[in-house]
């Protein structure tokens, strides 16, 4: 006989194993020639090598669902065991799909510059996405990001901007120091929250499998097996832009995301954004994608709005 312990940690014990273990009776009720414990997040069964690993491959199964879905209900549960389970319709051939997101919800690229941010991800370990507002590319590599992140191929998402207002004197900002730099990460959390149910979200920033950080906090840290995004990267400085690109560890990958028509630094400072454009084009492992007003994403008046203050640049 032979013992297995099986994590399925992010999940939220309760809703996997049902109220008064229901789905873990179901669970057990299929596999009668194992015994099994549910503790905490693991399940530790004993039994044949065969069965075992029929056992395991089953919970593989439905803990991919509750990623993918968010939750995972008793029919869906019934449907896994039997291998009656379907793919949502059509899901495997909807076009560059990047990520399933919370309660199904298909994240993937939606225009071609997009799908090149996809691609070059995939065959190059630092990409900058340089465009406008609304043109989805911090969406898109917060998607990329969750991704690898599901997909085992790192350990960790790093998620970082520059602390600079917008535009505004904001001045003091009462709380703790998580409070006062939460508000220029929102954008950050808000895509995360959409790719990742909020209870395993939760677990992942508790234990640092994801971190969303204000840019001066990745100073003197190496970042091995991680997935890094500087976003709002026009409003970094070149030695700041300088000290994050060098972060950059052994198996990780990074994306530069910035708007340079949008720089909010004072006077004084000068964005590092074009000098690193200009200085590492041509390095290998380097590849940079410029998105434009057609790929837009949000309400059809922003692409105008872009259009209209790009005319009134040229005069």
């Amino acid at each position: 006989m032979t013992e297995i312990s099986i994590h399925i940690d992010g999940i939220d014990p309760l809703d996997f194993f049902g109220v008064n273990n229901s789905k873990f009776n179901l669970l057990k009720k299929s596999f009668p020639t194992l015994r099994m414990v549910s503790r905490g997040n693991t399940i530790k069964a004993e039994g044949i090598d065969d069965d075992l690993n029929v056992f395991r491959e089953k919970v593989d199964r439905m803990v991919a669902h509750v990623e993918r879905h968010g939750k995972l209900t008793e029919d869906m549960m019934e449907r896994i065991l039997t291998g009656e389970e379907k793919e949502v319709a059509g899901d495997k051939e909807i076009k560059n799909v990047i990520v399933h997101g919370n309660n199904g919800h298909i994240i993937r690229a939606r225009t071609a510059n997009q799908q090149q941010m996809v691609t070059e991800c995939e065959k190059n370990d630092m990409l900058f996405a340089i465009g406008p507002a609304g043109t989805g590319k911090t969406y898109t590599a917060v998607a990329l990001a969750v991704k690898a992140l599901k997909e085992k191929t790192v350990r960790k998402i790093i998620l970082t901007r520059p602390a600079v207002e917008a535009g505004e004197n904001l001045g003091f900002l009462p709380g703790d120091l998580k409070e006062k730099i939460d508000p220029y990460l929102r954008p950050l959390y808000d895509a995360l929250e959409d790719m990742i149910p909020m209870d395993k979200l939760a677990y992942y920033m508790q234990n640092r499998v994801i971190e969303v950080a204000p840019l001066a906090f990745m100073r003197g840290r190496t970042l091995d097996y991680s997935f890094i995004l500087l976003d709002e990267a026009q409003n970094a400085t070149s030695p700041q832009l300088k000290m994050f690109l060098t972060r950059i560890g052994p198996n990780s990958k990074c994306i530069i995301t910035g708007d340079p028509t949008q720089i909010d630094l004072p006077r004084a400072h000068e964005s590092g954004l074009p000098v690193a454009l200009r200085i590492l084009k041509d390095i290998n492992g380097i590849s940079m994608i410029h998105l434009n007003e057609s790929d837009v994403v949000r309400h059809r008046l922003v692409r105008e709005i872009i259009k209209a203050y790009d005319t009134l640049k040229k005069d």
